[in-house]
């Protein structure tokens, strides 16, 4: 078996967190892969006071997987200090990864690093979230929150942003497909050499992850799933 789960965008501590779907799905994920990948943003901030009982059973349930599988950490702008957290789980903390499944090299980076608007306008990035998050608090569908997010021009341009760095990264590393979050969309590019992918979050209905078994790479729902074959060169 050579199966890697990707997940981003916890929010740990966000009132919008679907903590409860994740500790559902995450039950027996140690039977189903060999490795887990946090990409990002596990936590909304380092306020472990927002935490509530759902959020601590899921750092539960990662801290027992870490004895039964691989799990890697990837750092996201909301998670902090690496060394904080790390000690807190007892998990590998890195900046970003990369691994080999079938003839497939892939890097593993949550993104933030290529959004220069989080630090050039670090109040406008609050107010959008604050505005995001009242938005999914009235409307438990959420639908209304993504409706005001993709007519954001900023928003938009923000994925391809996002998407262009990670794949310029990623040709530098010898990567030919490169996995982000941070973005809250799930996305599958392969219009180029270098395949693009986003695994989504765990703030919005219906969550969604990244399968990866052998070389392909899936974009998940907790609902469906779409297969996205990688044929490329060896």
């Amino acid at each position: 078996m050579d199966r890697t789960l990707i997940i981003s965008d916890i929010h740990l501590g966000s009132d919008a967190c679907e903590a409860k779907s994740l500790n559902t799905f995450l039950r027996n994920a140690h039977e189903r892969y060999d490795r887990l990948i946090l990409n990002g943003d596990v936590f909304e901030s380092m306020d472990f006071r927002r935490l509530k009982k759902q959020h601590w059973k899921v750092l539960s349930k990662l801290r027992r997987l870490s004895d039964q599988i691989e799990v890697v950490w990837v750092c996201g702008n909301h998670d902090g200090p690496a060394d904080i957290i790390s000690h807190l789980l007892g998990l590998t903390v890195v900046n970003d990864y990369e691994f080999t499944t079938g003839a497939l090299r892939i890097l593993v980076t949550h993104g933030h690093i290529f959004d220069k608007f989080l630090d050039d306008h670090p109040f406008l990035t609050w107010l959008g979230d604050m505005i995001y998050n009242f938005l999914q608090k009235i409307d438990q569908s959420h639908y209304v929150a993504r409706m005001a997010k993709h007519s954001s021009k900023h928003y938009l341009r923000c994925l391809d942003i996002v998407r262009d760095g990670a794949i310029a990264l990623a040709e530098e590393r010898g990567c030919r497909a490169v996995c982000c979050g941070h973005t809250h969309h799930a996305r599958a590019d392969q219009t180029g050499p270098i395949h693009y992918y986003n695994s989504g979050c765990w703030t919005e209905r219906p969550p969604t992850y990244l399968h990866i078994e052998n070389g392909v790479v899936e974009v998940r729902t907790l609902e469906t799933s779409l297969a996205v074959n990688v044929d490329l060169p060896v």
